[in-house]
């Protein structure tokens, strides 16, 4: 096969810069010299060192720090870890008159249970609150309240 005539016949094809027409300089690994000066390396300045400064010698401090899940108090003792004093414990229970026991005794009253019987919530411990404390410090941990 011949080439039709006034063609020339290319010998390799064309590269992808030159068909797109980008011009791509890479940078340099190295110095490149300066014109005047000798490309052997001496009397050339090495790149500036760019580096990050000498950390500062700070002393760290690890603090420890125990959360502790919140405790749901309810009409029956706790195991839990008292904050006062920080021993495990069981909670002390003890009850005391709530909202729930004097609309109890409301609600007798209205029933017409006037004589005294309108005082038998105040003898229920089922009707009242409940308050938890520490047997070994007493503090007072948390309470339940009925309603």
């Amino acid at each position: 096969m011949s080439a039709p005539s006034g063609f020339p016949v290319p010998s390799a094809p064309p590269s992808y810069e030159e068909t797109t027409g980008i011009n791509v300089s890479y940078p340099h690994p190295y110095p490149v010299p300066e014109p005047g000066q000798k490309p052997d390396g001496k009397g050339m300045n090495p790149p500036p060192f760019v580096g990050q400064p000498a950390p500062a010698h700070n002393p760290i401090t690890v603090q420890t720090v125990y959360v502790q899940q919140p405790v749901v108090f309810y009409d029956r003792p706790v195991q839990m870890c008292c904050p006062s004093c920080n021993q495990m414990i069981v909670t002390r229970i003890s009850y005391d008159s709530g909202l729930l026991t004097w609309l109890s005794c409301g609600g007798l009253c209205l029933l017409g249970c006037i004589a005294g019987c309108c005082l038998i919530p105040f003898c229920i411990d089922a009707l009242k609150d409940v308050d938890h404390t520490c047997p070994n410090c007493s503090a007072l941990l948390g309470s339940y309240k009925r309603l």
